[in-house]
């Protein structure tokens, strides 16, 4: 089958589009998450929506299982590719359409890149928000996909609340029109239903995005804290004092450790944890929230505050959080990222309980997250040439999962779920809404061959774990602490 499918795949795609060779495909196997790897059957590389839509059309006929992807820079194994399947690239669909300075709006292709969206729109006066630690590399199609966020979207949302309209394929080759122009568009938000899809219900072509102006000022409050118990206060004072900081960040120690052998960004390597709280508005505006905020963090317990004196310092100080992840690599082997959401107000005590869960595994982990609105990024250090070792790190990856479901937190906040979370979403949702989300699934992909086997598992699947909900007021995680 795949020699006639590249044969009829090269009838309207140049053959340097087609990739068949193994050589060719590894480069695709998987995604930001390299724990999970599959060599895919076929992959294209289209130029055009046109294009995108004679495949999408070919593979219906054939029932090959599509898979899209943009950047490869996902963190849940969304874009593992299919075996069998054909894996879209929409890395060549990075064209930048239109900048409306007056509408404040960006209609962009899905390959292009976060960052350059603000890029574009900077000499206007306006910007990007949504700003994932990838968005240097990471396109738009990705974070419409998983909804990314960054450290900006406890003010400013995530990638679902700064998008306007969608154009959407669906398996078939449909072309769909999905939002509109203005603030709403009539019937079911379907925006909402597309955005963090993980293109399990059709593969987006356009997106056209909100922009907003860049703030007068900007300013950041760096402080350290003794105790990662008074850090987690410090981030539920600020929220219930009224402020809504541009963003809010914490890091534990053996994180602040990695970041500042790496980048050299002046973090405080006595600390037990580091909040980084920004301000932004009009100058009066930014003054008076900055020092409401470091009147707070001095009484909950700051040892020591910096506030950042001009722009480069400001942006020396994100870029020690945003380079968290790449500071993991040097100090180990392999790291395996987790993502879960919990109430702020647990943040301390599912922070103590990811700690006893180090210890039992024997995994260190850092910490590094979005405080501002409990979305948690711990990275389990391990090493993929010790056997057992990964497998001993997805159990400890479970078990934070499972905690922030415990804490009333879900199982991500911007990641999405892929193969990574899988099984969890067995313990995260009843069979009733199981049997809902593969409803809304079959009414876009009736033969189930976008994105096969992510996101949503099956209820045979879930059963075999032993793992769906326990009723009639059974404990459900009776291993892990009391909320």
């Amino acid at each position: 089958m795949s020699n006639d499918l590249i044969k009829k795949l090269q009838a309207f795609l140049p053959a340097d589009a087609v990739l068949h060779e193994t050589e060719d495909l590894k480069p695709y196997e998987c995604d930001g998450l390299s724990a999970y790897r599959q060599t895919p059957m076929i992959v294209v590389l289209p130029e055009s929506e046109s294009q995108v839509v004679q495949i999408l059309k070919l593979c219906y006929a054939m029932q090959i299982p599509v898979v899209a992807r943009g950047a490869g820079t996902g963190l849940s194994g969304g874009a593992l590719p299919h075996a069998n399947g054909v894996l879209v690239s929409l890395a060549k669909l990075n064209c930048m359409l239109e900048i409306d300075p007056l509408a404040r709006t960006a209609r962009v292709q899905p390959g292009v890149r976060n960052l350059a969206i603000s890029e574009a729109a900077k000499p206007h006066g306006l910007y990007y928000a949504p700003d994932p630690s990838s968005q240097i590399a990471c396109s738009i199609g990705g974070n419409v996909a998983e909804n990314s966020g960054g450290v900006h979207c406890l003010k400013y949302g995530l990638t679902v609340h700064n998008i306007l309209k969608l154009r959407v394929l669906t398996i078939n080759g449909e072309i769909l029109e999905i939002g509109g122009d203005s603030l709403d568009s009539p019937g079911y938000d379907l925006l909402a239903l597309i955005t963090g899809s993980e293109g399990m219900l059709g593969i987006v072509t356009e997106i056209t995005v909100k922009l907003i102006p860049i703030p007068e000022k900007a300013q950041l409050v760096m402080a350290a804290f003794d105790d990662i118990q008074k850090a987690g206060q410090a981030v539920a004072n600020i929220i219930a004092a009224g402020i809504i900081p541009a963003g809010m960040e914490m890091m534990d120690k053996i994180t602040i450790h990695a970041v500042e052998a790496f980048l050299h960004a002046g973090y405080d390597l006595n600390a037990e944890a580091i909040l980084l709280c920004e301000s932004d508005g009009t100058t009066e505006e930014v003054a008076d929230e900055i020092q409401r905020i470091q009147t707070i963090m001095k009484s909950s317990g700051a040892t020591d505050l910096k506030t950042s004196r001009d722009d480069p310092e400001r942006l020396r100080l994100w870029a020690g959080r945003k380079a968290a992840f790449p500071a993991a690599g040097r100090v180990s082997p392999d790291y395996y990222c987790m993502d879960g959401t919990i109430p702020r107000k647990h943040l301390a005590k599912v922070l103590k309980g990811i700690a006893t869960l180090s210890e039992t595994y024997g995994l260190r982990c850092m910490n590094v997250f979005h405080a501002g609105d409990g979305n948690l990024h711990p990275l389990i250090l391990y090493d993929a040439n010790t056997p057992g070792e990964l497998e001993k790190t997805e159990a400890f990856g479970g078990k934070i999962l499972e905690m922030c479901i415990q804490a009333g937190g879900t199982i991500t906040g911007e990641h999405g779920v892929g193969v990574e979370k899988i099984n969890q979403m067995c313990s995260q949702f009843e069979s009733d809404e199981l049997n809902l989300f593969h409803s809304v699934k079959t009414a876009f992909d009736p033969q189930g061959l976008l994105n096969p086997g992510k996101a949503v598992p099956t209820l045979h699947r879930c059963a075999e774990l032993g793992a769906m909900h326990v009723h009639h007021g059974e404990e459900k995680f009776p291993d892990l602490p009391r909320f």
